[in-house]
This record gives C-alpha cells, sequence and structure tokens, in this order.
C-alpha cells in the first residue's frame, strides 16, 4: 500500500527534519517545504493526504498559504502556532483549518492530531449506515458532502460538515465538548484547548441558521456543551 504523503512546512530546518523523522517511522511519506511560496508549488505539485503548516514563514506567511491551497484543494490542515498567538489560531479555525498545535509541542501530540485528522478524512460510510439526512429545510447528503438549508446549498469544511452530520444525526441530544473532540475529532486523547469546538461551533451557526427562517440551530447548554434542534417553524 502506497503511503500517504504529508506536507510539512517550516522554516525552522531541525523542526522540519525532526517531524520528517517522526512521520517516515510512523510510516508516512513526508516532504518539507522551508517557506511559503515553497509550501504552496509543493501542495499543487504533490497532492498531499494532509499539510502540517506553521503559520511564520518566509516570502508568504502561513495564512496566505492556507487560503491558496484551499482555492484548490480541501486537504486537511493543522496549523502550527506559537503559545501567545491566540488570534492566529482562532483566525486558522475560523478560515477552515482542521486543527492546530502550539509550539513548544511534544512529537506524540503532533502525531496523535495527525492520525486523528487522517481517519475522519478517509472514513467511508460502514454498510447499511444512514447516509442522508432529510429533515424539513435541511438536506445532508454523506456521500456527497452536499449541505442544503432551504435548497440553497452551503460549503461547509470537512470538519465543519463532520460537525453539522454528527449532531443533525442525533438532534435534541446534548453533547459536551469532550464527547465531540473524541466522536467528531477522533482524539483518543485530547492535548489542546476545548475551544476548538466553541470555535467550529461559531463557524457552523454562522453558516447554517442566522438567515432569517433557518431551519435548525446548535444551542449552547450552559456549562455542558452543544445540541442540535429544529427550529420551531421547521418542526
Amino acid at each position: 500500500m502506497a503511503r500517504q504523503k504529508i506536507l510539512v512546512v517550516d522554516d525552522d530546518e531541525n523542526t522540519c527534519e525532526l517531524i520528517r523523522m517522526q512521520l517516515d517511522m510512523a510510516g508516512f511519506d513526508p516532504v518539507c517545504a522551508r517557506d511559503g511560496r515553497e509550501a504552496v508549488t509543493a501542495a499543487k505539485e504533490h497532492r498531499p493526504a494532509l499539510m502540517i503548516l506553521d503559520l511564520v514563514l518566509p516570502e508568504l506567511d502561513g495564512i496566505d498559504v492556507f487560503r491558496e491551497v484551499r482555492r484548490n484543494t480541501n486537504v486537511p490542515v493543522i496549523m502550527v502556532t506559537a503559545r501567545s498567538d491566540e488570534f492566529d489560531r482562532v483566525l486558522g479555525l475560523e478560515m477552515g483549518a482542521d486543527d492546530y498545535v502550539t509550539k513548544p509541542f511534544s512529537l506524540r501530540e503532533l502525531m496523535a492530531r495527525v492520525k486523528a485528522v487522517l481517519r475522519r478524512s478517509n472514513a467511508t460510510p460502514a454498510p447499511g449506515e444512514q447516509q442522508i439526512l432529510n429533515l424539513p429545510g435541511l438536506y445532508v447528503n454523506l456521500l456527497s458532502r452536499e449541505v442544503r438549508v432551504n435548497e440553497k446549498r452551503v460549503e461547509l469544511t470537512p470538519k465543519e460538515f463532520d460537525l453539522l452530520w454528527h449532531l443533525a444525526r442525533h438532534r435534541d441530544r446534548v453533547f459536551t465538548r469532550e464527547e465531540l473532540l473524541k466522536q467528531v475529532w477522533d482524539y483518543e486523547e485530547f492535548f489542546g484547548d476545548e475551544r476548538t469546538v466553541d470555535q467550529h461551533v461559531k463557524r457552523l451557526r454562522r453558516k447554517v441558521q442566522e438567515e432569517e427562517g433557518a431551519p435548525c440551530r446548535i444551542t449552547t447548554i450552559w456549562g455542558v456543551g452543544y445540541k442540535f434542534e429544529l427550529s420551531s417553524t421547521a418542526k
């Protein structure tokens, strides 16, 4: 079986080499890029299964690299930020990054996140598993990854889609952030900030429920988590 190619983008040579060696030992095929322009070229040439993207880069910063790469592909992206750069982490998640890690990070943490993101992106429905949700005003197709709200197509990132599918399939059930990290992000253990969930919920709400007459809503249950429910007009 061909090894999955992973693009590592970091201007620090030692960091690139450490990640490359760890990915290689884990059975992946790593490729390194040392600046933003090289990263964009490498993404087009190699079509990686996943990209690990440092946000602080010469030539072209990580946010611009992300925008450029996402014009042509939905490759999963794990962003790497400095621990103090909360603005960059939030911006990255709002733009549609699948995950982030903060420096300094352990290689064990990074490998866990890589494997979790790839498991989700490579997942296929099991035989007999429900593949279409056709609710009043909301259509979600697991195979085509299509979402329509009141017959209008809505574009979601891969993680936004996964979150909507999971919540809508279990409507009216309350999920804690920890449960969503395990069931949607597929983390066997979580090393980071549970606000990752909050940012994705915020972005998902903006896309599926803020228009007048929206058929559904994701409700915050304070002190617990979130639940998906149909609006009263859609029931």
